[in-house]
């Protein structure tokens, strides 16, 4: 490994330090590195506080003067909750930026390079290119597309049974499988599940590990069947909950939800359900740019066939549960022919406790 790919790889693995508290905005990490050695670090904890760049040169001090500074992402040149990293850099004296990829948010999109090029500072952009971006996957995706990212999470026996034909689903996966889900709840902006699971389940989807972040919770509802006794309003804060509806449903009712302090968010219908791609539109608006989906069936579906789907996250259980009447983790219409199936890539497959985990992108 070259030394800048060294210097890179500390800076990404900083920059994963803050997973899933920096939303909107991406995950950055930067190192100071004067004669080859680490002299300032910092990486960007949450929206509103300094940058990577400005925690790394404010962490060097003085040895910022003549030094090289890594940085995963260009550096910003606009005002927004902070000044631009750029006249840090500027001011500090370091001498050459390494970047590991380009802003692509309009705002910013090369103009950090240019001012830093501008006033003498010598630019290598590129370095762990790929890995870079893959930390920033839903950041990428919100400021090019205004759409937020989409993770389909699915916990199912190794014939693709979420329940018994009784319903009953406690527990298909293994606790190691359900600890990784908790986390990841944690690290999303919001848990996103059809109505029908929660008229059959009754989940919270809080995230139930102490001290980590509680997501928001999405329920598609396009005719207001839950109830306001659901345990997903009578735990935590009740602001965290959006109900995803439709004109169709009864006004009285939305009314009802919103006095009690539960947001109604109204889309447009397609086939007298939500709206899916209109919904991710509007939660992208509300800054939820990272989406875990945890069903159902139905939901999972519509997503899947409307190419919404970004992540496929499989926690496969080693049971059998058999039975015709039993759900299925994937429902909807399905395909008439093999042919038309949706194809995946990327596929990685592990062991999570004594389950199969599988992930994988819809091509």
């Amino acid at each position: 490994m070259n030394i800048d790919n060294k210097f890179m790889a500390i800076a990404i693995d900083l920059a994963k330090s803050s997973e899933g508290m920096t939303n909107p905005n991406p995950l950055v990490g930067a190192v100071v590195v004067r004669l080859g050695r680490i002299v300032g670090r910092g990486y960007h904890k949450k929206c509103g506080l300094p940058h990577a760049e400005v925690n790394a040169i404010k962490s060097a001090g003085a040895k910022a003067k003549g030094a090289t500074l890594y940085v995963t992402l260009e550096p910003c040149d606009h005002y927004g909750r902070t000044p631009p990293c750029t006249d840090a850099i500027i001011k500090s004296g370091i001498k050459r930026v390494v970047i590991g990829m380009r802003d692509p948010n309009p705002i910013t999109d090369g103009r950090g390079i240019k001012k830093l090029r501008k006033h003498g500072i010598a630019i290598r952009l590129g370095v762990l290119k790929n890995e870079a971006a893959a930390i920033n996957k839903p950041f990428i995706k919100f400021v090019t597309r205004k759409m937020p990212l989409v993770r389909v999470k699915l916990a199912e026996s190794i014939d693709g049974k979420i329940a018994t034909k009784s319903g009953d689903s406690k527990w298909i996966s293994s606790d190691e499988s359900r600890r990784r889900v908790q986390i990841l709840r944690s690290r999303v902006d919001a848990v996103m599940v059809g109505v029908n699971t929660v008229l059959k389940d009754d989940p919270s989807l809080l995230c139930k590990i102490p001290g980590l972040k509680q997501p928001f919770r999405v329920i598609v509802d396009s005719q207001l069947k839950v109830s306001l006794s659901a345990k997903i309003f009578t735990t935590s804060d009740k602001h965290s909950v959006i109900l995803a509806t439709t004109k169709s449903a009864s006004f009285k009712k939305a009314e009802q939800f919103a006095k009690n302090g539960i947001s109604v968010l109204f889309c447009k219908a397609r086939s007298g359900r939500v709206d899916l791609k209109d919904l991710l539109k509007k939660l992208a608006w509300l800054n939820i740019i990272d989406i875990l989906v945890e069903g159902g069936g139905e939901l999972t579906a519509g997503l899947i066939e409307s190419r919404l789907v970004d992540q496929l996250i499989f926690f496969i259980s080693p049971k059998i549960i058999g039975g015709r009447d039993a759900k299925t983790s994937v429902e909807g219409e399905g395909v008439n022919k093999v042919k038309d199936a949706i194809q995946l890539k990327n596929v990685t497959v592990k062991m999570c406790g004594d389950d199969i985990l599988v992930e994988a992108e819809p091509k």
